[in-house]
C-alpha cells in the first residue's frame, strides 16, 4: 500500500467535525422517520443540515472533494485524484 501524505492538522479536525455532524444527521433521520410531527428535532435536523454544508464547503475550497459524481465540485485542475481521499484517513 502506498504512503499518503501527511495533511495539516485542520484537514483532520474539519473532517472530524464533518463526521461528527453526518453521525448526529443519521441518527435525526432514524428519530423522524418514527416521529415526524417532533418539530424540535426537525429544527435541530435542519440546523445540523445547514451547518454539514458549510463545513462541507468549508472542507472542499481547502482540501479539495469529499464526494464525487456530481456531488462536489473540483478546483482547477482536477482534483478527485489528489490523495489522501476523506475515507483514506
Amino acid at each position: 500500500m502506498d504512503k499518503h501524505k501527511q495533511m495539516p492538522e485542520q484537514y483532520y479536525a474539519l473532517l472530524q467535525e464533518l463526521q461528527a455532524v453526518d453521525f448526529v444527521l443519521v441518527e435525526l433521520t432514524l428519530y423522524l422517520d418514527t416521529h415526524p410531527l417532533d418539530s424540535n428535532a426537525l429544527n435541530q435536523y435542519n440546523h445540523c443540515t445547514q451547518q454539514r454544508m458549510e463545513l462541507a464547503h468549508e472542507f472542499e475550497m481547502l482540501y479539495g472533494p469529499l464526494q464525487s459524481f456530481g456531488r462536489s465540485f473540483s478546483q482547477y485542475p482536477w482534483q478527485w485524484n489528489d490523495t489522501p481521499w476523506p475515507w483514506q484517513v
